[in-house]
């Protein structure tokens, strides 16, 4: 959960610093006299959709281990310390990646991986997972996040943000210019009021779309990586164990409606911009997996 939203929370950042940059230098002149020149707007749109992504992507372990204040362990001559790196690496090996930072934080049960590339990755684990789980479920977990980094995840997720970054950008823009000249009939050589409120409505209507459809993507991710992390494990009770203790459950037990990260799986718009399908669904897929 922490790795998504620093990455949707950055990238919204840092599309706002570039829409202030774009205005300062006159970048974003795709309103003319002779009204909207969408090849400018397209153009302006892309920039704005993927260099949010693209700059979220490359600021995202930095910002990972800033706001976790966690603590890197590669190279610790701490017993639990050097089981955690010496299990990174050989699933690293496994996985055909190269090897990843590895780091301790403190919180609650949780886990992350992110990284701009695969061979220069960070894997983070929290005390509480140390502390609440048993060794082989730790293991399960750090293959899940292993599975994370071995399957592009980050990246492929940076690729469909700027698209959705994009399509917010110009499709707001085109909706609201329609609204200002043809609705409100504004007949000025400027935009009038109606096109700037459309425009700030519709960034704000289509940006809850586009985090409909990034959230799905997100969750579809969260099963390949619990699979992801059966084959590194070689079988997949430990990763289904691993999941219904988060679920607060004891393993073997299969979990309520209960999602991820104290989402509830009922349905809904919360289910819709959910990161992680409910615990109960994960386990399902793993144990209907061949």
């Amino acid at each position: 959960m922490k790795r998504v939203a620093l990455f949707i929370v950055t990238n919204l950042a840092v599309m706002l610093v570039l829409g202030v940059v774009a205005s300062l230098l006159g970048v974003n002149r795709y309103l003319t006299a002779n009204g909207l020149n969408l090849g400018m707007l397209l153009g302006f749109a892309l920039v704005m959709g993927f260099g949010g992504a693209i700059i979220s992507l490359l600021m995202s372990k930095p910002m990972a281990k800033w706001s976790t204040k966690a603590a890197i362990i590669n190279g610790s001559t701490d017993p639990t310390h050097r089981w955690i790196v010496g299990t990174v690496e050989r699933f690293a090996q496994k996985a055909g990646i190269g090897m990843p930072e590895v780091a301790i934080y403190d919180g609650a049960p949780n886990a992350f991986a992110t990284g701009a590339f695969k061979n220069s990755a960070l894997v983070a684990v929290s005390t509480g997972l140390l502390q609440s789980m048993t060794k082989e479920e730790v293991e399960a977990v750090i293959g899940h996040e292993v599975a994370h980094v071995a399957n592009g995840d980050m990246v492929t997720m940076t690729l469909i943000q700027g698209v959705m970054n994009t399509f917010v950008v110009f499709l707001s823009r085109v909706i609201g210019y329609f609204i200002d000249r043809v609705v409100l009939r504004n007949q000025n050589e400027g935009p009038g009021i109606g096109y700037y409120v459309s425009t700030i409505v519709l960034d704000l209507l289509l940006g809850v779309l586009a985090a409909v459809i990034v959230a799905w993507f997100s969750r579809q991710r969260e099963y390949r990586a619990d699979a992801g992390a059966a084959q590194l494990m070689g079988r997949k009770q430990p990763m289904i164990n691993a999941l219904a203790r988060l679920g607060g459950l004891n393993p073997g037990e299969l979990p309520r409606a209960v999602e991820a990260m104290g989402i509830s799986g009922k349905g809904g718009v919360m289910a819709l911009l959910s990161t992680h399908p409910p615990i109960e669904d994960r386990i399902r897929a793993l144990q209907q997996s061949a």
